[in-house]
């Protein structure tokens, strides 16, 4: 800059201290410290003046507004609240908060981005159900158990990691439970064992599969297991996809709130029956309720009813989610309470 114009600069500057700043300067000065991060010697020096007038420059643009500083509590003392309200809500032992699931432009969670975000919260409830050594962990399918399995979670040495229902006939990979058994077993460390077995079996086979001694071996474990980590369906007439077995269209499925383990339920949290429903190879919904450490990890809008079911039903004593659902959860269980 010229000295002619850093002495005109530094002339209009100085003279209007004491009286009042021009508000273009007021805004030149805030923009350049603020916006472009200069230092207050920087802008001193581009404005041709002094550090004491840039201060107090700066002090005059907060003052007029022309500057607003929000001081915002730390996000992890809002998530604890906001977790504890939900827990508080719903009558769960304990609820993991995720940060936000972006949604696409149709409004739609981005399941590409669900896993890597709910992962780190279903890390932390694993961690604190203090697994060990030769403790059974149950698994269910679904997409959201799928994403989350696909990413790191804490190391769990000789732990048994175990289907929660049969699919392995299915063509996509969220249902193909072993799948699902086989990544998480391998990211906690675990051992895996596998169900090889339709989740609907026909008759013929339905009472082969329950003789045959590996499949014994899985359903055995299942009373026993300490811990389940499970995904939650959300009511059939809404869902986009669904296992093979499961026809959406049928009317003994219209009552359905949701699933859990694809065990049906209603709005009651009683169990929904369909054709064949006897003949599933999953574990029941009065079982999941015996089990020490029920994690169900949901995400999005069209899980709120089953969440608030489920809970109250005793299907699960914990979950994983991120905000905007625990908010949406906030507001329908205050909604039914009035």
């Amino acid at each position: 800059m010229p000295p002619s114009r850093a002495h005109s600069l530094a002339e209009r500057t100085e003279a209007a201290v004491g009286s009042h700043f021009a508000p273009s300067l007021l805004y030149a000065a805030a923009k350049m410290y603020y916006d472009e991060e200069a230092t207050q010697a920087e802008v001193a020096a581009k404005l041709g003046t002094s550090r004491a007038t840039v201060s107090r420059l700066l002090s005059e643009a907060r003052r007029q507004g022309i500057v607003r500083i929000e001081v915002i509590a730390p996000s992890f003392e809002t998530s604890a609240d906001l977790a504890d309200q939900v827990a508080d809500a719903l009558g769960l032992q304990h609820v993991y908060l995720s940060r936000p699931v972006p949604a696409l432009a149709n409004g739609r969670l981005n399941q590409d981005r669900l896993g890597s975000i709910l992962a780190p919260a279903v890390g932390q409830a694993l961690s604190a159900a203090e697994l060990r050594a030769g403790d059974v962990l149950l698994v269910s399918s679904g997409r959201t158990m799928y994403e989350v399995a696909r990413f790191d979670l804490p190391r769990l040495p000789g732990v048994v990691v175990a289907p929660t229902v049969g699919g392995a006939d299915q063509p996509e990979a969220w249902y193909q439970t072993n799948e699902i058994t086989r990544l998480i077993a391998a990211a906690i460390g675990g051992r895996a064992t596998y169900l090889f077995a339709p989740a609907l079996p026909g008759p013929e086979l339905y009472q082969t599969l329950l003789n045959d001694p590996a499949i014994q071996r899985v359903l055995h474990l299942w009373p026993g297991a300490r811990a389940v980590l499970t995904g939650i369906g959300a009511p059939p007439t809404l869902r986009s996809d669904a296992p093979q077995f499961v026809a959406t269209g049928l009317a003994s499925l219209l009552d359905a709130v949701g699933d859990v383990c694809s065990r049906f339920f209603d709005r009651a949290g009683q169990p929904v029956e369909f054709p064949g429903s006897e003949r599933m190879i999953a574990v029941s919904l009065s079982a999941l309720a015996t089990i020490p450490v029920s994690i169900a990890v949901a995400s999005g809008p069209d899980k709120v009813a089953p969440v608030v079911v489920g809970a109250r039903a005793g299907f699960f004593n914990q979950l994983v989610t991120d905000p905007l659902t625990a908010q949406q959860l906030l507001v329908t269980v205050g909604s039914h309470r009035r």
